[in-house]
């Protein structure tokens, strides 16, 4: 990584994270996230005063402060309310009138500050969904005009072809990338950098929260934390909560494949290839022990029409489709 190209940034745009990736020496990455998401809590000077010297991310609305990114759970748990997310299923969410104003606030609170050299920022966008025609149009552009407005020339780049550029420069980006996120599992199969298969289906993080809450009576919000702090494949569950989310990951992981099978068996230009691909998964839905075991499972059992080498996990799951979206700065440079 030359000096001369350490003027990019990636921006990896989820429903659940926000995550930057900048180069970092000659070889290296620095990583920083936020929770995109945020709640709302009384207004009073004293508050705004406390939070203004903890340097908790917020800002006041009338009566209201919202307080935005990490912290913005613990609030929540203490109010035993849920968080509010700009983002549903991957994408804007068009009923949440907040929506743009806190994608704007979370996407600037990580960006750099005061600087007049800013960098080409390469953002991630999801691909469309098997089983939908909703358009990503209005998304991807008003990101794009999120970033303009805070002074950085961007480019979009899909989701799933940022892991296959984070994960696989040793086959020339040959290779199927999964990012396994909240709103969306997206999937691509690139040969030599050109995504030439790409699709995304919305059972993911919050399919299993919100299902497992519905069955067990738990906020959603703690579902996500049980999930995340504690869940791990292993076959039966004493703990109910647990046995649920097993559940509904199996049928998440299941779709995936079945996603999978039906876009890669209805794809006329796949390459012909004489050697097996890799596939890497990432995202923080994939994080629980046991998940790539798990995968592989299904996947083997499911006579795909494409030979994979090898399933294996992202060497940093969260912040791998952040790494991607860097590399495709980098070489727009």
């Amino acid at each position: 990584m030359n000096a001369r190209n350490t003027n990019a940034m990636g921006l990896d745009v989820g429903t659940s994270r926000i995550v930057t990736a900048r180069p970092n020496g000659d070889d290296g990455y620095q990583f920083q996230s936020q929770l995109n998401a945020f709640v709302t809590i009384p207004y009073s000077k004293m508050t705004e005063r406390v939070l203004d010297k903890e340097g908790v991310p917020h800002s006041v609305n009338g009566a209201q402060i919202v307080v935005h990114g990490n912290e913005c759970e613990k609030f929540a748990d203490l109010m035993d309310t849920e968080i509010r997310r700009p983002m549903t299923g991957g994408v804007l969410d068009a009923k949440e009138p907040e929506s743009i104003s806190m994608m704007k606030e979370i996407i600037g609170s990580l960006m750099d500050k005061n600087t007049h050299d800013k960098p080409l920022v390469c953002f991630t966008v999801p691909a469309a969904s098997l089983d939908s025609s909703e358009s990503l149009t209005y998304h991807e552009a008003t990101v794009k005009q999120i970033l303009t407005q805070l002074g950085y020339e961007n480019r979009a780049v899909n989701e799933g072809l940022a892991e296959v550029y984070a994960e696989l420069e040793n086959t020339n980006y040959t290779g199927i990338g999964i990012s396994c996120g909240g709103g969306l599992c997206n999937v691509c199969y690139s040969y030599l950098s050109v995504p030439v298969v790409t699709f995304s289906i919305p059972k993911a993080g919050d399919y299993i929260d919100a299902n497992a809450a519905s069955m067990t009576g738990e906020r959603a919000n703690r579902i996500r934390l049980a999930k995340e702090e504690g869940f791990h494949f292993n076959g039966f569950f004493s703990d109910k909560v647990q046995q649920v989310i097993s559940v509904y990951y199996d049928d998440m992981i299941k779709s995936l494949v079945a996603g999978m099978k039906e876009a890669f068996g209805d794809a006329r230009h796949m390459p012909k290839l004489n050697r097996p691909v890799p596939l890497v998964l990432s995202g923080g839905t994939a994080m629980p022990k046991g998940f790539r075991d798990r995968f592989e499972k299904i996947f083997n059992e499911s006579n795909l029409p494409i030979q994979v080498s090898e399933v294996r996990m992202a060497a940093s799951p969260l912040e791998a489709a952040a790494k991607g979206a860097l590399v495709a700065a980098l070489a727009e440079m």
